[in-house]
């Protein structure tokens, strides 16, 4: 049995379906009955705060799928840390074999918001004495349909990209990747770096959003202190809008343009492009964006 967690997210649902359409067991474990209803598999409603319902869907578990969106600090506290460990700890307890952990590229220590986060969890799942897995993606291209990491304004992006590319990564990849290593060759110990096939500037992508969408898209590059008062001023905390502007600012050294070959290595087909994943969401991106003035 595999346990899902973050199911109903832009990763969690694409997964549990491939595991279903492989007659995999799998279970979900959920903060909402009606979504978990809607991935059509077996699940627990509850949290990562909820430890009883945390050993409920435990129970039986020999494999976890661990993911969960990262809330934003409170008084310099990372939620994420202190939730994901406890449910490593648990899963320890409750006899599960191995663990497939979603971080995000370039985790290290004392980075800020997720970068240190996800560092910090991953030394704990590497010290717990669990088979482990670990997938460290690169940004979402469904952040350009969620709004989360990229920030839409009067249907236009803004962000402090600079020129430098970024090598996004669809979700549906991330989730055949992490579906080959939960039900495939036990692949312990290894941390894969996940990128799409290309890196694109954001100019780029405003080009490609232009031409799917039949209106026009522009990029807009703010300095860092620009940024983050934007964000301020779209309710973010002004902690946390310094820290994410500071982060996209150092996008802009192109630390995120190379790709890898992991997702062909781990699933023996290459990823998908950009232009795919628009043509598949072009319904959800029409509808976030405001209609061109008349």
């Amino acid at each position: 049995m595999i346990l899902v967690t973050g199911a109903t997210g832009s990763i969690g649902r694409p997964l549990v379906r491939r595991l279903r359409r492989d007659g995999v067991a799998v279970r979900a474990l959920v903060r909402d009955e009606a979504k978990g209803r809607a991935l059509d598999c077996e699940f627990v409603v509850g949290d990562f705060d909820d430890t009883a319902s945390v050993a409920a869907a435990l129970d039986g578990v020999d494999r976890l799928f661990l993911n969960g969106a990262g809330a934003q600090p409170a008084d310099g506290e990372q939620p994420m840390v202190r939730q994901q460990t406890a449910i490593i700890d648990a899963a320890r307890a409750a006899g599960v074999d191995r663990v497939v952990k979603v971080s995000v590229l370039h985790a290290h220590e004392g980075g800020r918001l997720a970068e240190g986060a996800h560092w910090q969890i991953e030394q704990h799942l590497k010290a717990s004495g669990l088979g482990w897995s670990v997938l460290q993606p690169n940004g979402f291209m469904q952040n350009f349909v969620t709004g989360q990491g990229v920030f839409i304004a009067d249907g236009n992006l803004v962000g402090a990209y600079g020129d430098a590319a970024v090598s996004y990564i669809d979700c549906e990849d991330i989730a055949a990747c992490a579906a080959a290593l939960l039900t495939g060759r036990l692949r312990d110990g290894e941390t894969f770096l996940l990128t799409g096939p290309q890196a694109l500037t954001h100019a780029q992508i405003a080009e490609k959003l232009s031409a799917a969408l039949g209106r026009t898209v522009r990029y807009v590059n703010l300095p860092a202190h620009e940024l983050a008062a934007t964000l301020t001023s779209q309710g973010l905390p002004p902690q946390f809008a310094d820290d994410v502007a500071v982060l996209l600012q150092g996008v802009a050294s192109g630390i995120l343009a190379p790709t890898t070959t992991a997702v062909q290595d781990l699933t023996g087909r290459a990823p998908r492009t950009f232009d795919d994943f628009l043509a598949a969401n072009h319904q959800a991106l029409a509808a976030l964006l405001p209609s061109p003035a008349r």
